[in-house]
């Protein structure tokens, strides 16, 4: 089989979802399932919907659109704020979309004039993350504006959190949000609908036993992929965290030393490397490189150590593996969310999606409905 790969567990991510979907549920939380890890993947948006998903979200339109011709059949909501660029694919393909800018939502009201379709929108506010959203003191009249543009229908509001600053989810600025949605319908009448509270990070506290206020969804990946939370990346229990892994090839293994020979200047991406002397090593090349994966999210088996990465080749001691790591053998890796994200986007990483076991029941239609 092809090395390097990304061996696929539907079974097990169908269990992931699953199993967060109910416990989300209990605490009055839906789930809309976020694909772009997964590169727009149909076989895994497919158990994510029999599993009772709402809807799927991706940041890229191309993978919605990928979704779309593979026929598969959910609410679609592009969870990057679309570019001017983009607006008539955007309304061609998407359902909803979230937005923070004015000039985009006129644009998008545009196109789905042009398009006699309407459009919906989540409006980003900015809690502290400092990446995408409004600032709370400008969301009222931002909101005002918005409902006035034509073929756009007001979903509700939304925060992201943990992924540009690592500012972590809590009682204050859910409560903040929450607020904002109650404040918002006191002003126009009952027009907030969603109050998405953010992604996996969210799940320590959504889970906690916290009010959870007007927070009724999260957009998850992470969590359904790799069964585990973003900020302190610990597995989450009942969850696989093994539904992913990453399969690569030995293509040398010698005994090599572990200082460098020469003058030692900055390496192709710009390190230094130490220069301890630590004796002779087995040193294990295999065939992937930064250009597949991060090579910092991954985790290799017992006994065997990364050491470092160029574009085609990672290095590592295998010094401790027990047996000696021969030409052509293949070694599992775990993988973190960043090195997962490079190895689907990859092209010379093949993509091994396995057959699930069982068909998966689906959670309210025919899997047929969902997927063709």
């Amino acid at each position: 089989m092809t090395a390097p790969r990304l061996e696929i567990d539907l079974d097990k991510i169908h269990h992931n979802a699953l199993t967060l979907v109910a416990r989300l549920g209990r605490r009055g939380i839906s789930v809309t399932g976020v694909t772009k890890a997964a590169l727009g993947s149909p076989e895994i948006a497919c158990v994510w919907l029999q599993a009772g998903v709402r809807g799927l979200g991706d940041s890229r339109i191309e993978n919605i659109g990928a979704m779309r011709r593979a026929q598969v059949s959910a609410s679609m909501t592009l969870i990057r704020t679309p570019m001017l660029s983009q607006a008539d694919e955007v309304v061609a393909l998407a359902d909803v979309s979230i937005n923070s800018e004015l000039d985009v939502i006129s644009a998008l009201s545009t196109a789905a004039q042009k398009a006699n379709r309407t459009h919906g929108i989540v409006l980003m506010v900015e809690l502290g993350d400092l990446r995408e959203g409004i600032m709370p003191a400008d969301l009222e009249k931002t909101v005002r504006a918005a409902l006035r543009f034509p073929n756009i229908v007001f979903e509700g509001i939304g925060t992201n959190l943990a992924c540009r600053s690592g500012v972590s989810p809590d009682h204050r600025n859910m409560g903040e949000i929450s607020g904002l949605a109650d404040s918002l319908d006191s002003t126009f009448g009952k027009i907030v609908s969603m109050v998405s509270g953010g992604n996996s990070a969210n799940l320590n506290w959504a889970l906690s036993g916290a009010a959870t206020g007007r927070i009724n969804n999260l957009r998850l990946g992470e969590a359904l992929l790799l069964g585990r939370e973003p900020l302190h990346r610990q597995p989450i229990n009942g969850l696989h965290t093994d539904a992913i892994t990453l399969i690569a090839e030995v293509i040398e293994s010698k005994d090599k030393p572990t200082k460098p020979r020469g003058e030692i200047a900055q390496s192709a991406f710009g390190e230094v490397t130490p220069g301890d002397d630590l004796g002779s090593i087995m040193q294990s090349i295999f065939a992937i490189g930064r250009q597949d994966i991060d090579p910092d999210g991954l985790e290799p088996p017992s006994g065997i150590k990364i050491l470092a990465a160029s574009s085609d080749h990672l290095v590592a001691d295998s010094s401790k593996y027990n047996g000696h790591l021969t030409i052509g053998s293949e070694i599992a890796f775990q993988l973190n969310y960043s090195a997962l994200l490079r190895a689907m986007t990859s092209p010379f990483v093949t993509k091994n999606i396995s057959t699930p076991a069982t068909p998966a029941k689906p959670h309210a239609e025919s899997a047929r409905s969902f997927c063709a």
